[in-house]
């Protein structure tokens, strides 16, 4: 059986789980409110403080969904209880980033600066001039939103310039050597 799925979700004080028909999921905590639609075959039910979700049978196809169901709503739970936050950093001589509004704007070495709108349910920060925080309730928004910055200037191998994770680590290469 599936180690992650069998396990029950805890519920902290002040949060609320409303499970709908069709697996409609509803978490609502101290920072605000995520719902989405689990797979109908699941079964999720509320036991006290805590959330079990339960699989039909053992097809391949239940037993992935089993873990997936359940982790998908213990990261609401993490969410609207801590929320989620990724950080980047942005390695390069000019580079640099800057926020006004809900605009972030990124200096990467091109002839123009990016600039980026803040979602809905995300918020950006930018701590100096080259530390990006993207933070939010929503795990997967977070990271999406993330990797989209990312992806503007990813990191190369030679100098390390670019936008990068915070644990991410670049592996590096040898340039060329000349002709003797």
């Amino acid at each position: 059986m599936s180690r992650i799925g069998r396990m029950p979700i805890a519920v902290p004080a002040g949060v609320t789980v409303e499970i709908a028909e069709n697996n409609k999921v509803t978490v609502k905590g101290p920072k605000g409110t995520l719902e989405r639609v689990l797979p109908a075959e699941m079964e999720i039910t509320m036991e006290g403080a805590e959330v079990l979700v339960k699989r039909p049978n053992d097809l391949k196809r239940m037993k992935s969904l089993h873990g997936l169901t359940r982790t998908l709503i213990n990261n609401m739970v993490v969410g609207v209880t801590e929320g989620y936050q990724k950080k980047l950093e942005v390695n390069g001589v000019g580079y640099r980033a800057a926020k006004s509004g809900k605009k972030l704007t990124l200096n990467l070495g091109y002839s123009h600066p990016v600039e980026m709108q803040d979602p809905e349910g995300i918020e950006t920060t930018v701590e100096g001039q080259n530390v990006i925080l993207v933070k939010g309730i929503d795990k997967e928004k977070v990271g999406q939103f993330a990797a989209e910055i990312r992806d503007k200037r990813r990191p190369e191998p030679y100098k390390g310039k670019g936008i990068k994770y915070a644990d991410e680590v670049i592996r590096r290469k040898v340039g060329k050597t000349g002709k003797k």
